[in-house]
């Protein structure tokens, strides 16, 4: 196989693997049209109505004007766009996609919002909540849409809202400028959980009106309220959070695992981009925690975090400790890195003010960058526990391979650049400069800039344990990029190599001239049809060859056990897209 070689996805409309129904909504058609492309639906509501498992709505470009909402009264809310009807498993979903080379944006600028008081009397007007999407359902794929201007009047909306779902994959979605969290995935069912968020953005979202006080609840994204043992574990791959008025990533009260991946969060705890500094808003960059019963140890891995008004990575006074492992934390106002924790009893309730978390609850600290070292609650811990009189400095975890255990003070002459417009511009929309938070590639994955990367000769090169990721050199490097590698080294594609809007996948060797990451991979990869339709997982556990010559026939096999059908599959592992054809 050459060095590099270009895999280009053409959207036909026809697929090669067996699906169901095909529907179309469009800003002119009609709830009383036939769903069809000559004659489509307005809404997805009406979408909603009619689909089964293994359908697929097609969602033509434009602005759909959100001015209706329809009352939810299992969780006392309405939504404009209520999607109840279930896929029947991840391998057979109903898509919601946005139609190729269009841009669909739901806007809920006119949408009516419900009294947002927590003594509502059960009716519409009386909501305590209102969002342009909710989502109650299983085995759901949307990609490819905006959603904007959520109002509010005593209670923050968020723009996309689940609610007791399973295994929604939300793939490409912009939620930005809501009075409320840009994504609020509430888990608190016993089978719930197990998304995939791949690739959205959250910003600027400000919810200045909230009971809760000045811009207090607006996160970009959030995850919340699973019950430890209960359902699957929800994966953020390749997300971005900024100029959201509260915390970029926040888990507070969830209390099973969520994985971060490749995520960025930028300017969290500022509004009007960047220029407003609301009183109540948080400010962290990724916050985990708080866990009280001991079930949210997650793992957060290859981000990055700069210029929030707080902290970059922080722990939020959790129970329990988290992996936090090569992660770049930059210029953040207070802290880097904050792992401050505490103490509860079997009840939930709290017995210590602050206490270092020790022995298999300790926090892991691995390979990660802080520019400058500035941390709190590593190596040195505060310890406050009221009731046995404890109130002094302890001895306390302080993690492996990092710049402050390496003692490596970087500086500027270590990064290719640390200049990008997230640093520098405020009052502009940053979706729209060409920079880190700029637009995103055709593919999804985001603008190939030197921001934060190490660059040749960077003390932070080499620095690493090895952790079981792919990495370049004689050993892994400290941060979220590695260097000699065509991209991060999980989500993201090289966008050098797609030549068109159309391109939608890459395969690219990485610049040492390692095979592609498809071929030593391990764990689970992504699968999809030609259109871009989410299929499922695949564990390469499953696939007993370890000759590379045996391994494409062994999956090519593994996945005709597994789909079923013959056909061309798209299998993402990481940065690294293979094209393989499945015969009958």
């Amino acid at each position: 196989m050459g060095a590099k070689f270009l895999l280009t996805l053409w959207f036909a409309l026809t697929a090669a693997q067996a699906f169901g129904a095909v529907y179309y909504v469009a800003t002119d058609g009609s709830d009383n049209n036939a769903g069809t492309k000559a004659k489509p639906f307005a809404t997805l509501n009406k979408a909603n109505n009619v689909v089964h498992a293994g359908d697929t709505v097609w969602i033509r470009g434009g602005v759909y004007e959100l001015t209706t909402t329809v009352f939810f009264s299992r969780y006392n809310m309405t939504a404009a766009i209520l999607l109840t009807t279930s896929g029947e498993s991840d391998d057979n979903r109903i898509h919601y996609l946005a139609y190729p080379g269009e841009r669909p944006i739901f806007d809920g600028a006119n949408l009516p919002v419900g009294s947002g008081i927590k003594e509502s009397d059960g009716t519409p007007e009386g909501a305590m909540y209102t969002s342009p999407i909710v989502i109650s359902a299983k085995y759901l794929h949307l990609k490819g849409f905006d959603v904007r201007n959520t109002p509010m009047k005593h209670n923050s909306n968020s723009g996309v809202f689940l609610y007791a779902s399973k295994h929604i994959f939300l793939e490409q979605i912009d939620s930005h400028h809501n009075a409320g969290p840009g994504f609020f995935a509430n888990d608190g069912v016993p089978d719930g959980g197990g998304h995939i968020f791949l690739n959205c953005d959250a910003h600027d979202n400000y919810d200045p009106l909230g009971w809760q006080g000045d811009g207090e609840n607006a996160d970009g994204f959030g995850a919340h309220y699973q019950e430890p043992g209960q359902g699957d574990t929800t994966k953020f791959i390749g997300c971005r959070a900024w100029w959201n008025s509260d915390d970029g990533f926040d888990f507070i009260n969830q209390e099973f695992p969520v994985v971060l991946e490749n995520c960025y969060a930028m300017g969290n705890g500022y509004s009007n981009y960047g220029l407003g500094k609301p009183k109540q808003g948080n400010g962290h960059g990724i916050k985990m925690g708080e866990s009280t019963l001991g079930g949210g140890r997650h793992i957060i891995k290859f981000c990055a975090a700069w210029k929030n008004k707080a902290t970059g990575f922080y722990a939020n006074y959790t129970s329990v400790g988290s992996k936090w492992l090569n992660n770049t934390s930059y210029m953040n106002e207070e802290r880097e890195f904050a792992m401050a924790s505490t103490l509860y009893d079997s009840r939930g309730e709290r017995i210590a003010d602050i206490a270092p978390l020790t022995g298999d609850n300790a926090h892991v600290l691995k390979n990660n960058i802080a520019f400058p070292n500035r941390n709190s609650q590593i190596g040195e811990c505060w310890e406050y526990i009221p009731n046995q009189n404890i109130n002094h400095y302890v001895e306390c975890p302080a993690g492996e391979n990092n710049t402050w255990n390496l003692n490596l003070d970087l500086t500027e002459y270590d990064f290719v650049s640390l200049d990008d417009p997230s640093m520098t511009v405020t009052g502009k929309d940053l979706s729209t400069i060409p920079g880190i938070l700029g637009p995103r590639n055709a593919d999804g994955s985001i603008p190939n800039v030197g921001f934060l990367k190490l660059k040749e000769g960077s003390r932070a090169i080499d620095k690493g344990e090895d952790l079981g990721f792919p990495f370049a050199g004689e050993a892994p490097d400290l941060g979220a990029f590695e260097y000699g590698m065509s991209s991060s080294r999980h989500s993201g594609l090289d966008p050098e190599s797609s030549s068109s809007a159309e391109s939608a996948a890459s395969i690219a060797m990485p610049r040492n001239g390692h095979l592609p990451a498809l071929r030593n991979a391990r764990g689970a990869a992504l699968v999809f049809d030609l259109q871009g339709r989410y299929l499922g997982t695949l564990q390469f556990e499953q696939i007993n060859s370890s000759d590379f010559a045996d391994r494409d026939k062994s999956l090519a096999e593994t996945l005709r056990t597994k789909f079923r059908n013959p056909g061309t599959y798209i299998v993402r592992s990481g940065s690294e897209i293979r094209k393989v054809q499945v015969s009958p």
